[in-house]
């Protein structure tokens, strides 16, 4: 049967972002396949360019994933004050100001500046198991490397937002099964999940009574760097006495 690797994402905060809007960032109950892409590929240490190894990474993760602690979610209010002339620093190495608006008001100083604000959404709390495997299996990196970058990072790792760090190790062993939805069901849930957990996975990895079909846009196009384009995935629930078949 396929080898899977097992990853435990635990952490204070984490931030497995959906769509942003306006200058909400709320956040899903699982992580994305590009959120997974992106952590993957910062533990083996490319750079954000590498867009051609981020592209096929994410082709070829086949993944999913169990919520074992639903934890809290909070909502972390943030402001910046932005004077008229600021440039900041973009992904493409390049600084960018922004546009003339009647919003900048004098300062004390006699500059022009307004107040930024934004909300972003956390989860507090949480536990999820994620199974992974890629296909094909032989082709670089393997999962073998992926486990050793997990383990020993060319840089500092964070789940879903920079500031989310790990509160333990993110490689937490092998397991095999026939598909992912087989590892999801075969591992043994903790003594803290009395009530199960919740499962996404991939659509065509298994099915289970009471689970239902779903389209997820979660893959990122690593060279524009926007979404776009639906996956089928599925979701459905496990019980503490329940076995695989």
């Amino acid at each position: 049967m396929p080898r899977h690797l097992l990853l435990r994402l635990e952490a204070p905060l984490m931030a497995f972002g959906g769509e942003t809007i306006d200058n909400f960032g709320i956040i899903r109950d699982f992580p994305a396949l590009s959120m997974v892409t992106g952590l993957l590929g910062n533990a083996l240490g490319w750079r954000r360019e590498e867009t051609e190894k981020h592209d096929r990474l994410q082709e070829r993760l086949v993944l999913g994933a169990r919520l074992e602690r639903q934890g809290t979610r909070i909502q972390d209010y943030q402001t910046a004050l932005l004077f008229e002339n600021d440039q900041g620093w973009t992904t493409q190495g390049i600084p960018e100001g922004r546009a003339k608006s009647p919003s900048y008001a004098p300062q004390p100083d006699g500059r022009k500046a307004l107040t930024l604000q934004r909300y972003r959404d956390y989860h507090a709390d949480l536990s999820m198991l994620v199974a992974l495997r890629l296909e094909p299996t032989d082709e670089p990196p393997t999962l073998d490397d992926v486990a050793t970058a997990l383990d020993h990072p060319a840089r500092p790792l964070f789940i879903g937002r920079k500031p989310c760090l790990p509160s333990r190790r993110l490689f937490d062993g092998w397991h095999e099964g026939e598909s992912v939805l087989h590892v999801l069901r075969s591992v043994p849930l903790p003594v803290d999940a009395p009530d199960g957990a919740r499962l996404q996975w991939p659509d065509g990895e298994g099915t289970m009574p009471g689970d239902r079909g779903l389209d997820l846009c979660d893959e990122r196009n690593w060279t524009s760097g926007v979404h776009g384009g639906w996956r089928p995935i599925r979701e459905g629930r496990v019980r503490v006495e329940e076995k695989p078949a």
